[in-house]
């Protein structure tokens, strides 16, 4: 069974349990948002080298047999939500902690493939580490400085100048989100607000093309995105709707250090964003390790929601052979 952790909202995990359904691969979803609430986790040990795992669900009175479940996807999983009764910011402490650590050692017990694997998937979320990795494994990246000093922030942009210096979140949620964002001359004089938290200052990278390049197990699929069609440079999300996007081929050796940095970070899913500058400079930006991808599949046609339906059903036929 293919454990799915998700959120029934997330049209992305939706689209795969559909293909696993088609393809009569048994899934279920698990949304750890329910927990502890709505569902009752249970882990038994015995003398021998026996163990059980299983997540009852109260509403639906079904239980999730995790001990049963060989593969496993992390796709965005949610946070759980306490219970309202616990009001004391105490005891709420103690209990999310709690439950951190049963959920987490959960997941290190697991005898399952992961697609990716939680511990993996957080280590390669860091975005100074991804710059670290996408540097040895031989990409281009952008110049870059990551400060809550206000002098280096004053610097990084005086030397770049401008309007020619990007700045960017760590982190973004859908309730905190901010696009990729050109300096502009009259917001030199916020900087000293980064006092308050480290920010990312990169050189602007000119496009001549945004790259995004899915990665699904031993499938690559590249796409191009026309920026300079649009008005907003900096971030093509910002005009998604009114992009151009088509199937782009990426020079082998580009591939190949993709498929590089990807087996460094330990990831079998993961969206790159890059750019192809106006003389032919293939820059690294950054990846998602649970980026979407039906904006790509919708426009181009590449069978990227197949390719994770393959890959974890391929999974589960190997350990079946294997038990």
């Amino acid at each position: 069974m293919i454990l799915v952790i998700s959120a029934p909202e997330d049209d992305h995990a939706v689209a795969v349990l559909e293909g696993l359904d088609q393809a009569g691969v048994a899934a279920v979803l698990l949304d750890l948002s329910q927990y502890p609430q709505h569902s009752h986790l249970t882990m038994r040990y015995d003398r021998s080298s026996a163990r059980s795992f299983k997540l009852r669900q109260i509403d639906a009175n079904t239980i999730i047999p995790l001990s049963s479940c060989r593969v496993a996807w992390w796709r965005r999983p949610q946070p759980v939500n306490l219970h309202p009764e616990v009001t004391d910011a105490a005891h709420r402490f103690f209990a999310h902690n709690e439950i951190h650590e049963a959920i987490s050692g959960l997941w290190l017990a697991l005898d399952a493939f992961w697609m990716n694997d939680p511990t993996r998937d957080e280590k390669a979320s860091h975005k100074p580490y991804q710059l670290k990795i996408a540097q040895a494994v031989g990409l281009e990246i952008p110049v870059t400085c990551i400060t809550s000093d206000p002098d280096e922030a004053r610097a990084f942009v005086q030397e770049h100048g401008p309007e020619r210096t990007i700045y960017k979140m760590f982190t973004a949620t859908e309730d905190n989100w901010r696009e990729t964002r050109l300096i502009k001359p009259e917001e030199i004089e916020l900087l000293d607000s980064v006092r308050f938290a480290p920010v990312i200052f990169q050189e602007y990278v000119p496009a001549q093309l945004d790259l995004r390049i899915t990665i699904v197990g031993d499938n690559l699929f590249a796409a191009s995105v026309d920026t300079p069609r649009l008005s907003y440079h900096a971030d093509y999300r910002m005009e998604l709707g009114k992009a151009q996007v088509e199937p782009f081929e990426l020079p082998m050796g580009i591939a190949q250090r993709l498929r590089a940095f990807m087996k460094q970070l330990g990831l079998v899913y993961g969206a790159i964003d890059m750019r192809l500058t106006p003389d032919g400079r293939f820059v690294f930006l950054e990846v998602n390790t649970a980026g979407q991808w039906l904006f790509i599949e919708e426009r181009t046609g590449q069978p990227i929601t197949e390719a994770v339906v393959s890959t974890l059903a391929a999974q589960v036929s190997h350990f079946s052979l294997h038990e």
